[in-house]
């Protein structure tokens, strides 16, 4: 079987940054015990898993303000997806010492939306509802910014909005830059006014560009990634609707069904920005030594020492 192995794929430079951050922690004995990280470092769950196996808790839920009452002392990480100031300050107050994980890409929009409402923009920010980067962008300069995820939540947009001279529009870092273009077009036919500023990250961006470019004439696209990766979702969405191949997301080996593969002669394999690279080799190995009589497939479920690059 040929496997179209997609470059760049895998870790992007915001996740590694932040999975150093907490393995820093964990080896300095000065920073305060025990180390909390709010909500998943990264959306991964062997990720997650290895780093709760050293010793650091992981307080996962949609409202990071409640996470930090779980929080009785210590060190409390902040994730790479960012958060707010609200969070920030209350943790302060308590005495917690903290660690910011924020992806650099991530503190840009922050930046880029505290600036815009200091100048008296009313902003909608284009994102995924439930996600945790825009509930941390969002808190930034609440009942100035709204979210929006498709086009009937513009049409939902007070009326009086039409009439706010200052209106800009932001995005999520790693959201479908297909599907933002389009919104940003109908957007621009409803407030024509409105100043545009994509802040998909490049990382995200030559991603997907890779997908769509590479996996053409393959007949199936395997995506290694976490359900709850944003970036990994949409991976999959832009195998199928721009390069208009089938594709299916595993987190790992373990999930792949070998009926996926029959009759199959040529399967392309991507992964998304928070997958340990481990994850994805193994996948490739299995497909270039598939062999149909005798297919089984097993998985490494413990990150390896020097396995999280």
């Amino acid at each position: 079987m040929e496997v179209i192995k997609v470059s760049p794929r895998g870790y992007c430079y915001g996740v590694v940054d932040a999975l150093q951050v907490v393995q820093q922690a964990i080896k300095d004995a000065s920073v305060p015990r025990p180390i909390y990280v709010l909500g998943q470092i990264i959306h991964n769950r062997h990720a997650v898993e290895a780093l709760v196996a050293l010793g650091v808790i992981t307080l996962d839920g949609p409202d990071r303000v409640n996470l930090l009452e779980q929080v009785v002392g210590g060190t409390v990480i902040f994730t790479a997806h960012g958060i707010s100031p609200l969070v920030k300050a209350r943790a302060r107050e308590r005495g917690l010492h903290c660690i910011d994980a924020t992806c650099p890409d991530v503190t840009v929009t922050h930046q880029l939306v505290s600036m815009l409402a200091q100048q008296d923009y009313v902003i909608l920010y284009i994102g995924k509802r439930g996600h945790p980067e825009p509930e941390g962008v969002l808190g930034e300069v609440p009942g100035q910014i709204f979210l929006v995820e498709n086009e009937a939540d513009v049409d939902a947009l007070a009326p009086e909005l039409r009439q706010q001279e200052r209106l800009a529009v932001t995005t999520q870092t790693t959201l479908s830059q297909w599907d933002t273009k389009q919104l940003i077009a109908y957007i621009k036919e409803q407030y024509p006014h409105a100043q545009i500023h994509i802040d998909i990250c490049s990382a995200t961006q030559k991603r997907q560009e890779a997908v769509a470019s590479q996996v053409k004439g393959a007949e199936l696209t395997i995506v290694v990634g976490d359900p709850r990766s944003n970036n990994t979702n949409r991976l999959v969405q832009v195998s199928e609707e721009v390069a208009g191949v089938p594709a299916v997301r595993i987190e790992d080996l373990s999930q792949l069904r070998t009926e996926w593969l029959a009759g199959k002669k040529r399967i392309a394999v991507t992964a998304g920005a928070s997958t340990p690279s481990y994850l994805t080799r193994e996948v490739i190995r299995y497909l270039e030594a598939y062999n149909p009589h005798t297919a089984q497939t097993e998985i490494l479920v413990h990150m390896r020492k020097g396995d999280g690059e």
